[in-house]
């Protein structure tokens, strides 16, 4: 059973996004905690009100901001939807409104890292890198990088099921990454409750942002399916160059349609980060089921700290917050399972 956070500040939370794939889940988890404070908006504004939202198109910087004067007491802005550029996040720091932001997209995270002054000086605090990857792949890897000392290297492996139907930011997400130059060797990992796979390397954020982060040197992410056979005609592809196409938009959209149709597999996902320092090598592993709903009660234990005055102003990755450090261990209750070094494997 869900307890209600007691301390409730004033103000209200805006879910952008907040009736889609992550979306609902925020929003519903909000709501128990923080009952009548919860906004869910979205470009769909109809079915925003149904629920009680409003009406938000992110891609209309101006039209946000007249959405915030209207609601006039938002505390935070959630962001389930990836906007073009870092403008949405700005308009929000600057005014001092706390934000999560959901997207998986290097380029747009740094672009909103770099807001940090602007949120320090707003007394605005903002967390990124929030979901499953990025998010709980970046806690594996702090705890794996603590277990050794220091990682001096650190792979990320992440295995998500074909069966679930994934929200169009992350299926885009994928799509794209699949045409990024290949800088990494597949492996060979075990992973529980899946066997050993062959994970392929991705452009995934969480590997750049643990480097600066973290402090470590040398960090990759891979990608597999639960589906062997898919993942092996995937990225096969890739090696004959027949991604390649999908940096064009009109591929790009293509590739969504038709990889967004597949769902041959299950709902589970499984991640695992091995960390290296000499001859100290420290695994940490995680599995769970609906990588959507799971990256939305991350999501929304994040917007739950900030709402709540836990994180200090500026801008923080998922993995810099002690406050969020133990997430692995609140989300048993939700069919998360944390494996530990000395006895997955074993299981």
């Amino acid at each position: 059973m869900t307890t209600v956070n007691r301390e409730v500040p004033p103000g209200r939370i805006l879910v952008i996004g907040g009736y889609g794939a992550v979306g609902a889940t925020v929003t519903g988890t909000l709501e128990e905690w923080f009952p009548g404070r919860v906004v869910p908006a979205g470009r769909d504004g109809a079915r925003a009100r149904r629920l009680g939202g409003i009406g938000v198109d992110i891609g209309d910087v101006p039209g946000l901001g007249r959405v915030l004067d209207e609601l006039a007491d938002v505390r935070v802005v959630v962001l389930c939807v990836e906007p073009r550029d870092a403008g949405p996040a700005r308009l929000c720091l600057e005014r001092g409104i706390h934000l999560v932001d959901v997207g998986a997209s290097h380029r747009l995270l740094s672009l909103v890292a770099e807001l940090d002054g602007p949120a320090a000086r707003a007394g605005a605090a903002a967390v990124l890198s929030v979901g499953v990857a990025p998010g709980l792949t970046s806690l594996l890897a702090r705890r794996a990088h603590e277990a050794v000392g220091g990682a001096r290297s650190l792979d990320l492996t992440v295995l998500l099921g074909t069966g679930e139907r994934h929200g169009a930011d992350a299926v885009r997400w994928t799509v794209a990454g699949l045409s990024e130059p290949v800088t990494a060797r597949p492996q060979r990992v075990a992973l529980p409750g899946y066997g050993t796979r062959t994970a392929h390397p991705l452009a995934f954020s969480d590997q750049h942002t643990v480097r600066q982060t973290l402090g470590i040197p040398r960090a990759t992410t891979r990608l597999c399916l639960d589906s062997r056979p898919l993942t092996a005609a995937l990225f096969g592809l890739r090696r004959l160059g027949a991604l390649r196409g999908t940096r064009r938009p009109a591929q790009q959209r293509l590739f969504t349609r038709a990889f967004g149709m597949v769902h041959l597999g299950g709902d589970g996902f499984a991640l695992r980060a091995d960390a290296h320092n000499g001859d100290r090598h420290a695994v940490r592993a995680l599995t769970g089921q609906g990588q959507g709903r799971v990256s939305g009660l991350v999501a929304a234990h994040a917007a739950r700290a900030v709402y709540t005055g836990r994180v200090s102003a500026g801008v923080h990755h998922i993995e810099q917050l002690d406050v969020l450090a133990d997430l692995p261990e609140r989300l048993a209750a939700h069919g998360v399972t944390l494996w530990e070094d000395e006895n997955w494997e074993r299981r």
